[in-house]
């Protein structure tokens, strides 16, 4: 069933299975955190997922957008920086931008979550685009982001891959 909300979805909105099966496709394990307490590996603190490793944490108040940019940061590291992972990916923008696009893809395979909400939720959050808004950003100026994925065999034909970047 689709979110129906203005709020941005958070964990807390969803059925933890279709995540944890889906971080699961990338060797990614879902740790959930107590309530009001300070998320491992999180670089902007407050309910914002953190990273370390293979580990994803996030509370029930994680933003699910914030849970998948985290999880295609693993994704698109090289195997050097994931085996040290914590907090800070490191990502040159080029990165970024691929971390950015791939995310909106996994969107839709997250039961009831889907494209068109993560980019209303990218937009609400703040995410920053040359054309104003993240749809139109995915839609009209994100090849060189297409391009960095294709390279590193994680999408094709802006299909997901399931696998982590290897070089």
């Amino acid at each position: 069933m689709p979110i129906e909300s203005d709020e941005v979805p958070r964990l807390k909105d969803i059925e933890l299975t279709g995540l944890t099966r889906l971080l699961a496709r990338y060797g990614l394990e879902l740790q959930l955190c107590p309530s009001a307490k300070p998320i491992p590996g999180s670089y902007w603190g407050e309910s914002e997922a953190g990273l370390r490793r293979s580990r994803l944490f996030a509370r029930r108040d994680s933003p699910l957008h914030s849970i998948l940019h985290e999880a295609c940061h693993y994704i698109c590291v090289d195997p050097v920086r994931r085996d040290r992972l914590d907090r800070d990916a490191g990502s040159d923008d080029a990165e970024e931008t691929a971390v950015c696009y791939l995310q909106v893809l996994l969107a839709d395979y997250l039961p009831g979550y889907g494209r068109e909400r993560m980019f209303a939720d990218m937009d609400r959050w703040g995410y920053s685009f040359r054309l104003g808004s993240a749809q139109a950003w995915f839609e009209q100026d994100a090849e060189d982001a297409r391009d960095w994925l294709t390279r590193h065999r994680l999408i094709s034909a802006n299909i997901p891959s399931f696998t982590l970047r290897r070089a």
